[in-house]
């Protein structure tokens, strides 16, 4: 068996609590989608891909089949299941111990969740579009505890250098700007680009400044740049024909 290439989140979560990205090395998937790829939709051959699901839950140890999701960026946090169904919706969330919440990206940002008592995890697949939407506060409904028992940990995702967005980007985040503070953090959050209404979005602050908004204090992660490192992650962005990255967390 391969060793794993994946990233182990540094973060404070209870010690029960497992949390897993991976890269796109160690997989069967040829290129385009060299090599670690997860996604059914992008094009790969499914027998690769099927081969590559397989290998990351047995490598992980998982008993049960993690959620798989066809995401749509959107606000829907669903409650995961081992039943092999995939469901639309772009979160997940469980209190059942070995069973994995997880969401796949490339350039996208993806958010993991778990409280201080070690009870409950969720993983939300945050696109500008879910995040301006909600998707945070509809995945920390699903928690039993307040914001502030809630950590957070953001996997990795497009910089700022790299993510040109048009004035519609600004507007939807100014758009759901939940007080006054909270719209001071999202207009740090754009840096005006040299196109005319175009702006240079920073996706990490953007999600910082909601979960604060939201209660949650507690965040972490967020020092990485699928776009630059081409040798560990997928990015949409700079290859349009590419394979896709996992994030997972769950309950030992």
């Amino acid at each position: 068996m391969t060793k794993l290439a994946g990233i182990t989140p540094s973060w404070p979560a209870p010690a029960n609590v497992r949390s897993y990205i991976s890269t796109r090395a160690g997989g069967l998937s040829l290129p385009p989608y060299a090599s670690n790829n997860f996604g059914l939709h992008v094009g790969d051959n499914p027998e690769h891909v099927a081969a590559n699901r397989g290998q990351l839950s047995a490598q992980l140890g998982l008993q049960k089949t993690p959620q798989w999701l066809e995401q749509i960026h959107g606000v829907k946090v669903v409650n995961a299941k081992s039943d092999g169904l995939v469901r639309t919706a772009d979160g997940s969330f469980s209190d059942k111990p070995g069973q994995a919440c997880l969401v796949m990206t490339a350039d996208c940002l993806p958010i993991l969740l778990c409280d201080k008592q070690g009870t409950q995890v969720a993983a939300l697949h945050c696109g500008w579009r879910s995040l301006a939407k909600g998707i945070c506060a509809r995945g920390l409904q699903k928690f039993n505890g307040v914001p502030g028992d809630i950590l957070a940990y953001l996997g990795p995702a497009i910089s700022q250098p790299h993510f040109e967005v048009g004035v519609d980007v600004l507007e939807a985040f100014f758009k759901a700007a939940r007080n006054p503070q909270h719209a001071e953090q999202i207009a740090t959050a754009f840096v005006s680009a040299q196109r005319p209404l175009h702006f240079y979005a920073d996706i990490y602050a953007l999600a910082r400044a909601e979960l604060n908004a939201l209660g949650v204090t507690y965040v972490y992660g967020g020092d990485y740049c699928t776009y630059e490192d081409d040798t560990r992650f997928y990015s949409y962005r700079r290859d349009k024909i590419t394979g896709r990255m996992a994030s997972l967390i769950w309950l030992e």
